[in-house]
Formats: structure tokens, C-alpha cells, sequence
């Protein structure tokens, strides 16, 4: 299967579904990868809410997989180096995502848009974004239960995730291939400012987001959590 495109079909089908679902059924809570439910504030992606990464890659799209394996529709605006064969790959179901590579000026109208009907949405700013703007697109993924995953800054972001410290292996002397990379994975969050850490293989052997242990804590900033 490809990536769906949003088309005003597909826009229309998706919100027939959307609405067709009761309140008290939307989650309270979006899945992440268990090794990253302990990092963030609620376990989970929290409807409503915006979360800030340093860079696209094997990180974003473990974000949007596991909620895709729990039945939810993604997308991705702005974001032509995400390809649906990376994505599937992650684990991400292509029945059930939504491409947007090029947005134009018009990305933010876009992103209001398919916050209707997808429940989680990763945007690269085509530009910064006003704290009003952030807060009227907060209210409508707040009611249609969706969260927002940007990679770049964003106003009152509910967490921001930092990758840092990779470590290539699969390489000899020489020779070989790369077989995946060890990295650390800061978050500190807006309502726990303190950071909490964890190393993970960005990929690991399988492509996918794993965990190598969390982080002991350092000069009382970091706390160990897994």
C-alpha cells in the first residue's frame, strides 16, 4: 500500500469517522514505544498538546507507528524526506497515513485542517509560528483528541525531545555495514522541567526504536527512568 493523500474524498471520509466516534471513546492519552512511555510526563502523547524534536528521522516515525498500530490515522506536513517505505518500515500502517510534503505558505491552514480527522500530525514549520496561532490549533487538537509532533521550536510545547550522542555500529575496520545507531534521548517537559534521559538504538538491527537502559542521573539533574 502508498501513503494517502488529502484529497477532499479522503478529507471528507475521515471526518465522517471522526465525528461518527463518541467523546468520552477519544483517548486520554496517545501510545508512544514503551521504552519512551516512562520519559514523557503522561506516558503517552496528550490530546491537545505539541511536542517539539530536534530533527526528523527514526524517532519521529516510532512516534507516529505506535499510535498507527493502535488503529489512529497520522500525517506528516512538510516533510518531503519522509518517505512512506521508511515509514512502513517503522512499523507505521500506510492505509492510515496521510503525506503532505510540500504545504506551501498555506502549512498551518493545512495542519488545522487535518487535525479534524488524523490523531497525531508531525509539521516542519514552513515558518514561526505566533503563540495565538499555537494556541487556536491547541483548542481544535484538544477536541478532536489529536497531538502534534514539530520538528523545529513551537510556542508552550508540552515536551521537548533531544537526540544527542549517536554511535554508528555494524562498521569494522574499516568495512561492512551500518547495522544501527546508539544514541541518547533527552526530554524535558514544560511541566517537569527536569530532563530525563535514556540511550536507544536510533535504529536498532530491525530498523526500529529500542532501548539500550536509562541514563543514571548526573549533578542531580537527571533522573533515571525506564
Amino acid at each position: 500500500m502508498t501513503a494517502a493523500s488529502p484529497t477532499p474524498e479522503l478529507m471528507r471520509q475521515l471526518r465522517a469517522q471522526a465525528d461518527s466516534q463518541a467523546e468520552d471513546a477519544r483517548p486520554r492519552r496517545l501510545p508512544v514505544p514503551p521504552g519512551l512511555a516512562g520519559l514523557l510526563p503522561d506516558a503517552g502523547l496528550r490530546p491537545g498538546s505539541a511536542y517539539t524534536l530536534d530533527t526528523a528521522g527514526v524517532l519521529l516515525l516510532a512516534l507516529l507507528a505506535e499510535p498507527s498500530r493502535a488503529g489512529s490515522w497520522c500525517g506528516a506536513v512538510g516533510l518531503p524526506e519522509l518517505g512512506a517505505e521508511a515509514a512502513g518500515q517503522a512499523g507505521v500502517a500506510l492505509d492510515r497515513l496521510v503525506l503532505v510534503p510540500a504545504p506551501g505558505r498555506r502549512w498551518l491552514s493545512v495542519v488545522a485542517a487535518l487535525a479534524e480527522v488524523l490523531s497525531v500530525i508531525a509539521v516542519h514549520p514552513g515558518n514561526a509560528v505566533s503563540p495565538a496561532d499555537a494556541a487556536r490549533l491547541a483548542a481544535r487538537l484538544r477536541d478532536r483528541g489529536a497531538a502534534l509532533l514539530v520538528v523545529g521550536e513551537w510556542p508552550r510545547a508540552e515536551a521537548a525531545l533531544r537526540v544527542d550522542a549517536p554511535r554508528w555500529s555494524g562498521v569494522g575496520a574499516g568495512h561492512g555495514h551500518l547495522t544501527g545507531r546508539e544514541a541518547t534521548l533527552t526530554i524535558t517537559s514544560r511541566r517537569d522541567p527536569r530532563p530525563r534521559s535514556a540511550r536507544l538504538l536510533l535504529p536498532g538491527a530491525d530498523g526500529r526504536l529500542n532501548v539500550v537502559a536509562p541514563l543514571a542521573p548526573a549533578a542531580g539533574r537527571l533522573r533515571a527512568v525506564g
